[in-house]
């Protein structure tokens, strides 16, 4: 489709107005929103604004927006969701919106008497944040627990950490759980006699994670001559290669993250918070893993599992200030923080499969390479409509080089 059919059928599926659709055409936001946003701002980088598509998660269908630069991303994520969708789409769930806000304590004479006091008032020390915690209670969320954990022997010595427990409700939530553990961190001095050092949230949010799974009926699998059962053993072949290896497995969860990444830049989410979560969960073994699980069942199918920690936010941040941002949250017709969160998951499964069957086939660069051949047009300097054409002609040709974009682009010219 062109530019112009896609974009209708965005504006149709969503019931955009005119200016939700400008909001996609001018990046969403102009320089002057962009100078209140953070600091030193000089001018606005734009980039482009996709939709993955064929996602059904839990019998709805989705369409899922991306902001990515890299060339392949959305064609892998769509087509992988396709696959998923001939065995009926994706299962998601997601926890309660569970964040962590962890307070540094030193200088205790008594660890265990300071985690006694702090426990004997721990209705009293959740009951005074809740007290000034404000529209999030109201909503139904605040602060739901207090956990002590000890770390002894530290390269500092002996240190206490507090974890509260925030449910943040539709928000990301980084606020509020920043702002709850630096108002509380001063009555906690006082019962526990120590000194409070650090005072901030954990993105490791591990209660607050999101899971998705989905069956590929093995036919659909085949490519090429090679039969859908082969192809089913050769991506469980690299997936036991993820799990058995950190250097692969980094690469593999990269992988995942470009689409879950791309979700979130759209939506106006903090993807590198994400980021880190999701790298650190997958290390929670204390070695470095895959954050899929891929089998077959009797029937020859493959199967696929995700399942990582997702603070994500549809209230609050740049999901406000962003016009763009607002637009893509409409696009996918979301109720909850929750269900972007399965969305999420969803996301990352499919561009899991994506790259897994590439690489167990034809290799990562085959259709990589095809649809960066516009972008290597582009950096030649052609413009859009002598890209398209000297695109067509590399692949043709099977020499996707920046230099031979560079010929055709100098014989276009002569011919001109």
């Amino acid at each position: 489709m062109s530019l112009t059919e896609r974009q209708a059928i965005a504006r149709d599926w969503a019931a955009l107005d005119v200016a939700e659709m400008q909001s996609l055409v001018d990046s969403g936001l102009s320089t002057a929103e962009a100078d209140l946003l953070i600091e030193n701002v000089i001018g606005r980088y734009s980039l482009p604004f996709a939709l993955a598509t064929n996602f059904r998660i839990n019998g709805r269908d989705y369409l899922a927006p991306m902001v990515v630069e890299e060339a392949s991303v959305v064609a892998a994520c769509s087509y992988a969701a396709k696959l998923f969708r001939q065995g009926g789409g994706f299962t998601a769930g997601a926890d309660e919106p569970i964040m962590i806000g962890q307070i540094q304590l030193l200088d205790l004479a008594d660890m265990n008497a300071a985690i006694e006091s702090i426990m004997a008032r721990k209705a009293r020390i959740l009951k005074r944040i809740n007290n000034a915690s404000g529209s999030i209670v109201a909503r139904g969320g605040g602060a739901i627990d207090l956990e002590a954990r000890p770390l002894r022997d530290t390269a500092i010595g002996d240190m206490l950490i507090l974890h509260l427990h925030y449910d943040v409700r539709d928000a990301m939530g980084a606020n509020a759980i920043n702002t709850a553990v630096e108002r509380i961190a001063p009555f906690l001095e006082r019962i526990s006699r120590g000194r409070v050092n650090l005072r901030i949230l954990s993105n490791l949010s591990d209660r607050r994670l999101a899971r998705a799974s989905g069956m590929i009926p093995k036919q659909a699998l085949a490519k090429d001559g090679a039969n859908g059962a082969d192809v089913a053993t050769w991506i469980l072949e690299a997936a036991a290669f993820a799990e058995a290896d950190p250097y692969r497995a980094a690469t593999h969860n990269k992988g995942i993250m470009n689409g879950i990444d791309a979700l979130l830049l759209a939506t106006g989410n903090d993807w590198r918070a994400v980021e880190a979560g999701a790298h650190a969960y997958a290390a929670r073994s204390g070695t470095y893993r895959s954050l899929t699980k891929w089998s077959t069942d009797e029937a020859g199918n493959l199967r696929g599992e995700i399942e990582l920690p997702m603070a994500l936010g549809i209230v609050g941040g740049a999901t406000r200030s962003h016009r763009g941002a607002r637009t893509a949250l409409k696009l996918l017709g979301l109720k909850s923080a929750r269900e972007l969160a399965k969305v999420a998951a969803a996301v990352g499964l499919a561009q899991n499969l994506g790259a897994l069957r590439a690489l167990a086939t034809d290799g990562i660069q085959a259709g990589h390479m095809r649809l960066h051949a516009r972008q290597l047009a582009l950096a030649a300097g052609a413009d859009e409509e002598s890209a398209r054409a000297i695109a067509r002609r590399m692949i043709e040709e099977g020499a996707i080089r920046l230099e031979r974009a560079r010929e055709i682009l100098r014989e276009q010219r002569r011919a001109t």
